[in-house]
This record gives structure tokens, C-alpha cells and sequence, in this order.
């Protein structure tokens, strides 16, 4: 029996996770899989929010842990911002890309999710202390 959570449990890899699916379906199925340059750099991108939220997730440190939650959705920008280039590029798209880029928002709102929750356990495990760190977390959060 599982007591403990793992990133698998997260419903942000698990949305990551249909992004990444997502993204290569649309890249095999369309004229993408021939932009090859295109194609490697939406899918790595993709990638790359699902391994920095697992990689965000098993992270010790609430600084590692944000930075690796702030890649992820740094991550989902770029793939929205592709997905812009595949549907103007590519008859046929624009369907797909749209519920993609939507994907891609909702994942990045997680992302954003986890962030703020990752500070609050945080501030609350340094009890009267981590009141003098809200301050230096929101700034954190404001910048990135």
C-alpha cells in the first residue's frame, strides 16, 4: 500500500503528461513531422514540463523546487508560443493547436499551483520566522 505521494500523483505531470502525448500525435499526424527543427523543439519543450515537474516535485530544497516548477511553466509558454507556429504554418491545425495551447495554460496554472504551495509549506513549517520570508516569496513569485 502507497502512503506516500509521488510526482505521478500530481495532477500537473499527469496534465503535462497528456501535453506531451498531445504534442507528438500533432507532430506525426500533421506536415509537422517534416519540419524536423520544429517538430524537436516543441516536443523537448513539452518534455521538458513533465520532467521539471517531476524533477521540481522530488527536489529537497523549496528553492530547487521552485526554480524546477518555474522551468515548467517557463516551458508551457514556449510550447503555446509553437503551437502558434504550427497552426499558422500547417493547414489543418488550428483545431488541435487551440485544445493544445488551452492544455498547455491549464498546466501552466498548475505549475503556478505548485509554486504557491511549495512557499506556504514552506513559510509555515519556519513558523513566526517565515513571516519575515512572505515578503521575499512574493517578490520571488512576481519576478518569475
Amino acid at each position: 500500500m502507497k502512503t506516500t505521494m509521488c510526482f505521478e500523483d500530481l495532477d500537473a505531470w499527469k496534465r503535462a503528461r497528456e501535453l506531451v502525448n498531445g504534442v507528438y500525435s500533432l507532430c506525426r499526424e500533421s506536415g509537422v513531422a517534416k519540419d524536423f527543427s520544429l517538430r524537436d523543439q516543441i516536443q523537448r519543450a513539452a518534455v521538458s514540463v513533465m520532467s521539471n515537474i517531476a524533477e521540481g516535485f522530488e527536489r529537497k530544497g523549496v528553492a530547487e523546487k521552485i526554480q524546477f516548477y518555474n522551468i515548467a511553466r517557463a516551458s508551457c509558454g514556449e510550447v503555446r508560443s509553437l503551437l502558434y507556429v504550427i497552426e499558422d504554418n500547417f493547414e489543418g491545425t488550428s483545431e488541435r493547436a487551440e485544445r493544445l495551447r488551452e492544455l498547455s495554460g491549464d498546466v501552466g496554472r498548475l505549475a503556478s499551483g505548485l509554486i504557491a504551495s511549495t512557499q506556504r509549506r514552506s513559510i509555515a513549517k519556519a513558523g513566526a520566522a517565515g513571516l519575515l520570508l512572505i515578503p521575499i516569496f512574493y517578490l520571488l513569485a512576481t519576478i518569475f
